[in-house]
């Protein structure tokens, strides 16, 4: 057995063990939302690293793209997505996403979601950059919480659910190419314990915490998709990481998003001399696809010589702005920026991630048993760039179609034997690694050689650097939290900078200053595997 193959030494016969027939890792709205659309005959542990309430969904503000109005139809929804997508998107993927759409959101209405309407049968839509029609859904400014909190709220009651919270999901536990369970550490318990189970679904979500500034929570460090890496499951697309064009740049914050949705109600983007930019680099001017919108933006920056730029929406009036952005509006605030009067300062700040876990339209992976769903997941749906809003989308459309597949496949097959005999023993030893330290300058390196734009000198310096922590941190013994975070924040830094060199081109979201033109005849998916 590869020796760094589990995270941990561990003898299954020593460990506490639980049985389950679903294990669910990950508390936002594509694991929850998939727990709710399994079958309440089976038993279903959700397990999250801190508590049930926070995820990268619950942040999420601007809404749910599905096209309602009588002018729209899934047809232009799909152009959109492919639009935006730069030529990398899975069609099959993305027909299922937008064809589905209308029938999830109709089951989050009932679930008692409230979105934000224009009359008792008409909710309101609002539109966001590359989107050719309004068909953004919402719930004020934070629609993700409001989605989030209703979910939550229901999960809670299923009888058949257990929600483990503050444990710590290290590694898939495979024979054969077979998912058996998820080894995993209590904070609580101060212990090791192997959750057994049919299927484990992965919905982790995204990996930000690798940028010095990003809106992810602390919690995105890659442990999904780093435990499905080690356990041989295949890993596509990471070279593509989403820099969103309007976080705020405030001293005291550089990580609350001013959603896409400010621009879409009007707002204009200004260099630090009040000049408006964005007609001269595309022309859906503020709401071009954000690849493009936060290059434009970065540009301007190097221009003025500023590391920010403004938001402009002071031509609407207090009480709109209350209304419509009210969290937004109070935060800027607490800042002492009245958003009615004063400009918002903004700079572009990781916030989403294309590539993760391939799988294919019904969540399957490349191991039997072993499901992902959401931001950790990657089936092709938003190519090298997402369009604003098909992430929530995501979890819900791939999180029923989970539901469906799990029902027919533990119905349909004989109980597996919910046990297993294995002694892991990785000779890892004992160091004296300074886990911040390491965190800080990966942050820093990421940030500075593989950030908004590219090229091949940044991104060999950034694996230079990369390869040595690797090397120093690989045969760590880990037995604490920070071990475990910093095994997946350098793994997954070396994997995105391996990709990003293997591809020379500039596509979407990955931008090469040495190879800027994108290249339609020579392009293919970076699919990485380990071998075990």
């Amino acid at each position: 057995m590869d020796v760094y193959r589990y995270l941990v030494d561990f003898d299954t016969k020593d460990l506490i063990i639980e049985n389950h027939d679903v294990v669910i890792i990950g508390s936002g709205i594509a694991g929850v939302y998939t727990a709710l659309e399994i079958p309440e005959k089976y038993s279903i542990a959700i397990l999250t690293k801190e508590s049930i309430e926070i995820s990268n969904s619950v942040l999420a503000q601007g809404g749910i793209a599905v096209s309602l109005d009588k002018g729209d139809s899934p047809e232009l929804h799909f152009k959109d997505t492919i639009y935006a997508g730069a030529g990398l998107c899975n069609e099959e993927s993305v027909w299922v996403l937008v064809k589905e759409a209308a029938e999830n959101i109709d089951a989050l209405c009932k679930f008692g979601v409230e979105f934000d309407r224009k009359s008792k049968n008409e909710l309101c839509l609002s539109r966001e950059g590359a989107h050719s029609k309004n068909r953004i859904i919402h719930a004020g400014d934070t629609t993700g919480k409001e989605v989030c909190d209703k979910l939550i709220s229901i999960v809670k009651t299923r009888d058949n659910v257990v929600i483990k919270e503050r444990t710590f999901a290290l590694d898939l536990v495979t024979e054969n190419n077979v998912c058996k369970g998820v080894l995993a550490y209590d904070e609580d318990k101060d212990a090791y314990i192997l959750y057994l189970a049919d299927v484990v679904v992965c919905a982790t979500g995204g990996f930000g915490q690798l940028y010095l500034n990003t809106t992810n929570p602390e919690v995105a460090t890659g442990d999904g998709v780093c435990l499905a890496y080690r356990a041989g499951a295949e890993l596509m697309d990471l070279e593509f990481i989403q820099f969103h064009p309007t976080v705020l740049f405030h001293p005291e914050n550089k990580s609350f998003l001013i959603s896409e949705a400010v621009r879409g109600e009007g707002a204009l983007l200004k260099n630090i001399h009040g000049e408006r930019f964005m007609p001269k680099y595309h022309e859906l001017n503020e709401l071009a696809p954000r690849d493009i919108v936060s290059r434009s933006i970065f540009s301007e920056m190097k221009k003025t010589k500023s590391d920010h730029v403004y938001l402009d929406i002071t031509f609407k009036g207090r009480d709109y702005l209350e209304h419509r952005f009210p969290n937004i509006y109070k935060t800027c605030m607490s800042y002492g920026i009245d958003m009615s009067k004063d400009y918002i300062p903004v700079a572009p700040a990781e916030h989403y991630c294309m590539g993760g876990i391939r799988t294919d339209v019904w969540g399957r992976t490349n191991i039997k048993g072993f499901f992902a769903c959401g931001e950790t997941a990657c089936n092709g749906i938003h190519g090298a760039n997402r369009l604003a809003s098909n992430s929530l989308l995501e979890g819900l459309v791939f999180g029923h179609k989970i539901g469906t597949e799990i029902d027919s496949l533990i119905s349909k097959c004989e109980k597996r034997q919910k046990s297993i005999n294995l002694k892991v023993e990785t000779g890892r030893c004992a160091k004296n690694v300074d886990t911040e330290e390491i965190k800080q300058d990966i942050k820093e390196t990421m940030t500075k050689y593989v950030g908004i734009t590219r090229d091949k000198e940044g991104l060999e310096k950034a694996k230079q650097k990369v390869d040595t922590y690797y090397e120093i941190i690989k045969d760590m013994k880990n037995t604490n939290i920070r071990h475990y975070e910093i095994q997946n924040i350098v793994l997954l830094s070396k994997l995105v900078i391996e990709s990003a060199l293997e591809r020379k081109e500039s596509r979407g979201a990955h931008f090469r200053r040495d190879y800027q033109e994108r290249d339609d005849k020579n392009w293919k998916r970076n699919i990485i595997k380990r071998k075990i």
